[in-house]
Formats: structure tokens, C-alpha cells, sequence
């Protein structure tokens, strides 16, 4: 077997697993605000795993499964992304909304320090 093929198989079966990137909402609480924060993260997830290469397919399938799932960990993490940004955003909005942090009373307006 040629050592371009026996590197294929190797590479194929330690990188053919399906990951994911998803995001995650995180719950926390905000003593300062008295009130429950979200943020959102990504995290990477294993779908599934391909046993397929080097069970006597040939190069050019492997190297298409590969790429394929590339370009879908590369898909889901620019789509997870967008949505943890926008997410984030709300969350942020929220909590700027349901803060109940006390308000210094101001100096009167007739009086100087």
C-alpha cells in the first residue's frame, strides 16, 4: 500500500468524526442587579463518527467526506456565531432593562459642597 494512501486511511479515520459548532445559552445571577443574566457561548459537538474510509473506498471518497466535513463544522460555527452575537446582544438589552441597581439621590440644585 503507498504511503499516500496509508496516510489517507490514517487521517480519515482520526478526522472523520461530524463536529458541530452550537450555541449555548448560560444562565448566571447578577447580585449588583438583583436579576437573572443570559449570555450565550459556542461549544464544538460530536454529531456522529464515519467508519467509511479505509474499509476499501477509494482515496477521492475520503477526501470528499473530509472536505464535506469541513465545510460543515466551517457552516455551523459562521451560523452558531451570528447567533450568539444577536443573542447576545438581546441578553444585554434585557438585563440593561431589568436592572435594579439603587440610584444615587443628586446633590440639590441651590446647594454647592
Amino acid at each position: 500500500m503507498p504511503l499516500r494512501s496509508i496516510a489517507t486511511v490514517l487521517a480519515a479515520s482520526v478526522l472523520a468524526t461530524s463536529c458541530v459548532i452550537v450555541p449555548v445559552t448560560v444562565a448566571s445571577y447578577d447580585a449588583g442587579c438583583q436579576v437573572m443574566t443570559h449570555h450565550m457561548e459556542l461549544k464544538a459537538t460530536q454529531v456522529g463518527a464515519f467508519q467509511t474510509c479505509g474499509n476499501g473506498t477509494s482515496d477521492y471518497r475520503c477526501a470528499a467526506l473530509l472536505a464535506s466535513l469541513g465545510v460543515v463544522a466551517a457552516a455551523s460555527a459562521v451560523v452558531s456565531g451570528s447567533i450568539v452575537v444577536v443573542g447576545d446582544a438581546v441578553y444585554w438589552a434585557e438585563e440593561r432593562t431589568n436592572c435594579a441597581v439603587p440610584v444615587k439621590p443628586s446633590p440639590a440644585a441651590g446647594t454647592s459642597g
